[in-house]
């Protein structure tokens, strides 16, 4: 599998390319700024890319515009984001196109290597990883606004798991409930959110959009 690195920071973007490489990915560029990050995307089209939000020349957005510009060239490309911070404008941009193969994860959680390379696997195979402090900040906004006000607070911790990339049996496990559980909740949450019968999958993206958005 291989992945396009963006970080500045040489020491985590040395670290980062040998841990990717010890877990059997193959990196096919590790730059250090926003216009080598855009280039590389779209010569490499690797399977995963995973970017600071934060590059050179500025310091501000140029890692996440970047990969979004990329990924408005090459739809669908993956793309994992590291950021120091929550930043919620940018969790909700990532979704805004309503398809998978995208991430938002606290540089900390880097650390957990188990979670870190979870994350990095589930976004290349089209999933989403938002790391659970993104989706607390959001929780913390409130829930009253329509339609995910109309959501029971089980359903709401189904959705927040949801919105973290977990699959049916990953949030079973999470809640101490029986996966069937779940399917029903999980169904409830599409119809509370007005998504019609369609792929699951798809529905699962626009449910945390809907959530993200509110």
């Amino acid at each position: 599998m291989r992945v396009v690195l963006a970080e500045d920071l040489a020491l985590l973007r040395e670290g980062l390319v040998s841990l990717l490489e010890s877990h059997g990915f193959e990196i096919a560029a590790a730059v250090d700024n926003g216009p080598s990050l855009l280039k590389a995307l779209l010569d490499h089209r690797p399977d995963v890319a995973v970017v600071d939000v934060r590059l050179p020349p500025t310091f501000t957005d140029e890692g996440i515009q970047a990969a979004l510009e990329a990924r408005r060239q090459v739809p669908g490309l993956p793309i994992l984001v590291l950021s120091q911070y929550v930043e919620q404008l940018y969790a909700r941009e990532l979704l805004a196109d309503g398809s998978g193969g995208i991430g938002y994860l606290l540089k900390d959680r880097v650390f957990d290597t188990a979670q870190f390379m979870d994350a990095v696997r589930r976004v290349a195979g089209g999933g989403t990883a938002m790391d659970p402090e993104v989706i607390s900040r959001l929780v913390a906004r409130g829930v009253r606004d329509e339609p995910v006000g109309r959501l029971t607070p089980r359903e709401l911790e189904v959705l927040e798991l949801m919105a973290q990339g977990r699959s049916n049996a990953a949030i079973a496990q999470a809640l101490v409930v029986t996966e069937r559980a779940v399917t029903k909740h999980t169904a409830n949450i599409f119809a509370k959110l007005d998504l019609a019968v369609h792929d699951d999958d798809n529905r699962r993206v626009l449910a945390v959009l809907t959530y993200l958005n509110r």
